[in-house]
């Protein structure tokens, strides 16, 4: 039997491409033999899933899944909206939300989690890097929950049952029957999707988003060549209309555009009889914030053909 050092570890990294541990592994399992350890890696996937992990992945899926009083809504990327189509594909994020139930927001925790078809998330989703050919990611994931109430998912465009490109999830508190929470809770959740607050309250809006917002403010109200205190005002009121416009609860409801959400729920709360709490949202967009890479398509066709 061979003896497995760092210096053939190296070796088989450099050819194949698959991490250090694995490929550590695999030369465990084939004796130090760099060649079967070259196929056992193959047979595994986890070569050629290697070899595609260099590619922009900002297509995919997000999933939601709801248990009891608990909901978690995940993010899994793949390179082409092609695979978001794929059953393969699909029964792998739907397995993952509700795997996220119990991990919760941290993505490292899902990925060791297990797998229901064996082995961990993150094996399961290199076999399937492997099978469907190409990058996939898990991105991102969160959980809300309330002690009594209801969480209620929304899907917008459902490519399949809890899963599209917007996922949003409702965590309304309260001890109102709970068909009166889910209706209500459905609403908001499209209110969610459409309006894409930024908070669930103006405390909430990120501090160093309103600092850029009063920058360009202030800016604009400089160029209107009014006095110095007549210029503050106008920051100041460009701001509060920045928070009103973008924390959840003060936003205007987009089924009628002039009720503002909290009024919402609070004649939602006086039907049921019972007050009614929105203790959290979570709204994943598929792709938000991934800075996708324009290709040429002519350009790499030349390149490959050495013109």
């Amino acid at each position: 039997m061979a003896e497995v050092t760092a210096a053939t570890v190296k070796e088989l990294r450099d050819r194949t491409g698959a991490g250090m541990m694995d490929c550590k592994k695999a030369l465990a399992e084939a004796g130090g033999d760099m060649e079967a350890a070259v196929d056992w890696l193959r047979t595994k996937g986890l070569a050629a899933a290697a070899k595609k992990a260099g590619r922009q992945a900002a297509e995919g899926l997000v999933g939601v899944a709801v248990k009891g009083t608990k909901g978690a809504v995940v993010e899994v990327n793949s390179e082409t909206d092609f695979v978001a189509k794929n059953d393969q594909f699909q029964s792998f994020v739907k397995s993952v939300s509700e795997i996220a139930l119990d991990t919760g927001n941290d993505i490292d925790a899902l990925a060791s989690a297990s797998h229901p078809e064996g082995g961990t998330v993150a094996e399961k989703l290199t076999s399937n890097i492997a099978t469907i050919g190409e990058q996939q990611a898990l991105r991102r994931a969160k959980t809300v929950e309330v002690a009594e109430g209801a969480v209620i998912p929304y899907v917008h465009n459902a490519a399949a049952p809890g899963l599209g490109k917007i996922g949003v999830l409702v965590a309304l508190e309260s001890a109102a029957p709970v068909e009166k929470l889910e209706a209500l809770g459905k609403q908001l959740a499209m209110h969610i999707a459409a309006a894409n607050p930024q908070a669930l309250t103006a405390d909430g809006l990120d501090a160093d988003t309103i600092e850029r917002e009063r920058a360009i403010a202030a800016e604009k109200a400089a160029e209107s060549g009014k006095p110095a205190n007549i210029v503050e005002k106008m920051v100041d009121g460009a701001i509060a209309k920045f928070r009103k416009e973008n924390a959840l609860l003060s936003q205007l409801f987009v089924m009628d555009n002039k009720t503002p959400v909290q009024d919402v729920i609070a004649s939602a709360a006086k039907e049921a009889g019972a007050p009614i709490v929105l203790k959290d949202y979570v709204r994943f967009q598929l792709g938000e914030g991934i800075e996708k890479k324009e290709s040429d398509f002519a350009a790499e066709v030349a390149a490959a053909a050495g013109v």
